[in-house]
């Protein structure tokens, strides 16, 4: 069809229309109101298509290496990315966002906690659970068991955690009261009205946490992407979202 309709324009002296170049990306689930933003924004500037698919950055790590076709990768966690360069097919990398951990509540009247001051976690769920992204895989969970251990409390509330897919998902359940309280990003707290932060755990207490950006082909698409992800307009919007860029 497009042979003919090429054929067609040819014979009537006609410019022969661009096709849109696309992109795949792969990105950390905290990403999605940033990034689904930004990816409209250029897709609308360069007529080009972005394909975004957002889940535990673990979970994204494992499927590009089992082969899945990916253009882009952002991941939570520079250990992931770390994973994904040891399979060879990182053509550019560099480090996009920091975060920050932060304990969220459903209660809108809930109080500050203060981590130093040793509370009573259990306690303050009421019966609850404590939702978090899965400890031993999703970077947000990873995150936020380390926090705890830190201040000497996961051991004291483990039984008492609900574990999700991704931060997202432990988002989720904390807007909808399936928990009181949660531990997400800061920029996930920034995304959804339904939730309040009561703590930010000390950046000390647990790894740094830095969003690396890989770009993974070399196609046009995939390298105007990687760079819309350094433009101005990128920081507005991570900036926006309560993502600290990285320079």
């Amino acid at each position: 069809m497009f042979r003919f309709l090429a054929l067609l324009l040819l014979s009537l002296g006609l410019a022969l229309p661009a096709r849109a170049g696309e992109v795949t990306v792969f990105a950390a689930a905290s990403m999605k109101t940033a990034l689904d933003q930004l990816a409209q924004d250029w897709e609308a500037q360069t007529g080009n298509v972005a394909h975004i698919s957002y889940a535990g950055s673990g979970a994204l790590a494992r499927q590009i290496t089992a082969g899945a076709p990916v253009d882009i990768f952002i991941s939570a966690n520079p250990g992931w990315m770390d994973a994904v360069a040891k399979s060879g097919q990182i053509k550019a990398r560099a480090d996009l966002l920091a975060n920050h951990l932060v304990l969220i509540a459903h209660n809108p009247k809930a109080g500050p906690v203060t981590f130093s001051a040793g509370p009573d976690l259990k306690g303050l769920l009421g019966g609850g659970k404590l939702a978090m992204a899965l400890v031993d895989a999703v970077p947000a969970g990873q995150y936020g068991k380390a926090a705890l251990e830190h201040f000497g409390l996961w051991d004291g509330i483990k039984g008492d955690v609900a574990q999700a897919d991704n931060v997202r998902a432990t988002l989720m359940m904390v807007a909808l009261g399936a928990a009181p309280y949660g531990i997400t990003y800061e920029s996930d707290a920034v995304a959804e009205p339904r939730v309040h932060v009561v703590a930010t755990f000390p950046d000390d207490s647990h790894p740094p946490i830095r969003y690396p950006a890989a770009r993974l082909s070399d196609s046009d698409a995939a390298r105007g992407f990687y760079a819309a992800l350094r433009s101005p307009e990128a920081e507005r919007i991570f900036t926006a979202q309560g993502f600290q860029v990285l320079k």
